[in-house]
């Protein structure tokens, strides 16, 4: 397998790691959670540094992973004082956490350890082949421990997955039915904690933040099924991975950028093409919606005067544009449509409704006495 290949294996396992519970965090409508526990993870690497001097040691993971529940944790606590927003709880606790991490780190001798700021701002996912952690005498590469980590969500989704389901669409009935809420919100942070930890040391911040949510929100624009939306969300984070390490292969360009740029493409297709909540599919939808309105209101119009001395004139086509207050092109069109749909027929210039046409007039204001 070529290191290409490889790049493109390991971020594409990354990004189905991180879409499995970035499903949850948009269904949650707490996506920029992920950004904040994607960046505060720097000062649990610092803090746990202080305490065990060794960049190398598996304790940095551990107090990345505190971090971002302590973060939780935080923004949990200023929401329940109901003086700030849940955004607004996220806008104060991740920069101040985040901050304190990149000061911390300028400070101190951790910068020669490579750990500076601009990997920790950018990432190096180019370096995500490289073997790292060590297991039993034997380095792991970052495929591996990813693989595991996406096996591990995949596992407790699939064990958990009706207590995850309720208590996100109705926390109320899930407290009822005493599936604590509290507890499963706590527990998917912490897997949210735990995953971005391991990506944020093989991909970086910036990826971290675009696997959690652009598959996520591309998915939801996809389908209503929690199963269905999964797939798709790991479906859309491998394939933008895939594109972005082959375009940042092409162009020489960063692959960080390059791969957010791809999901960012991916999402913008989506958003505009897909089936019923794309925008074009909404387009159509208003258009069919404003065209079935206006012949219904043709068909209202002349249900209000049939049978009545007004008809001769309220029914007449060269006199519609004056009582529907329409551009008399607007009249020719609408009428030639409604009589294409079997609402009316033309008897020269007058218009009747048809049997169709009177029950969609009906159906607008009721049988008329």
């Amino acid at each position: 397998m070529s290191e290409l290949e490889q790049l493109i294996l390991v971020l594409a396992v990354v990004a189905s790691a991180c879409a499995v519970p970035g499903v949850f965090l948009v269904l949650r409508r707490m996506a920029l959670v992920s950004d904040a526990i994607g960046h505060v993870l720097l000062l649990g690497i610092v803090l746990a540094y202080f305490v065990v001097r060794d960049a190398d040691s598996p304790w940095l993971m551990v107090g990345a992973a505190l971090t971002g529940l302590l973060t939780v944790v935080l923004v949990e606590a200023l929401q329940r004082t109901k003086l700030v927003k849940a955004d607004a709880a996220i806008g104060l606790v991740f920069p101040a956490l985040f901050a304190l991490g990149v000061v911390l780190v300028s400070v101190s001798h951790l910068r020669s350890a490579h750990l500076d700021i601009d990997r920790v701002l950018l990432g190096q996912p180019d370096l995500a082949t490289v073997p790292r952690y060590p297991f039993f005498g034997m380095v792991l590469p970052p495929v591996w421990v990813m693989g595991a980590v996406l096996t591990l969500n995949v596992v407790l989704v699939l064990v958990l997955y009706k207590e995850l389901k309720l208590s996100t669409f109705d926390p109320a009935l899930a407290a009822s039915l005493g599936f604590r809420p509290a507890l499963i919100h706590y527990g998917l942070m912490a897997v949210v904690s735990v995953t971005a930890v391991v990506a944020f040391d093989a991909v970086g911040p910036v990826l971290v933040v675009g696997f959690f949510v652009v598959p996520a929100a591309a998915a939801f624009l996809l389908t209503d099924r929690l199963g269905v939306m999964l797939l798709l969300a790991c479906g859309i984070g491998a394939l933008g991975a895939a594109l972005g390490v082959v375009a940042s292969d092409r162009l020489d360009a960063n692959t960080a950028g390059t791969v957010a740029a791809a999901l960012g493409l991916l999402f913008a297709l989506v958003f505009l093409f897909a089936p019923g909540r794309g925008q074009l599919a909404m387009l159509l939808k208003r258009f069919s919606q404003r065209r079935a309105f206006e012949e219904t209101m043709l068909a209202v119009h002349l249900y209000q005067h049939e049978n009545t001395p007004a008809e001769a004139d309220e029914a007449r086509l060269d006199g519609l544009h004056s009582h529907l207050s329409w551009l008399p092109a607007r009249v020719a069109t609408v009428v030639e449509r409604a009589a294409g749909n079997g609402l009316v027929t033309r008897s020269g210039e007058l218009l009747k409704l048809t049997d169709v046409g009177r029950e969609r007039a009906k159906a607008v204001f009721g049988k008329r006495e």
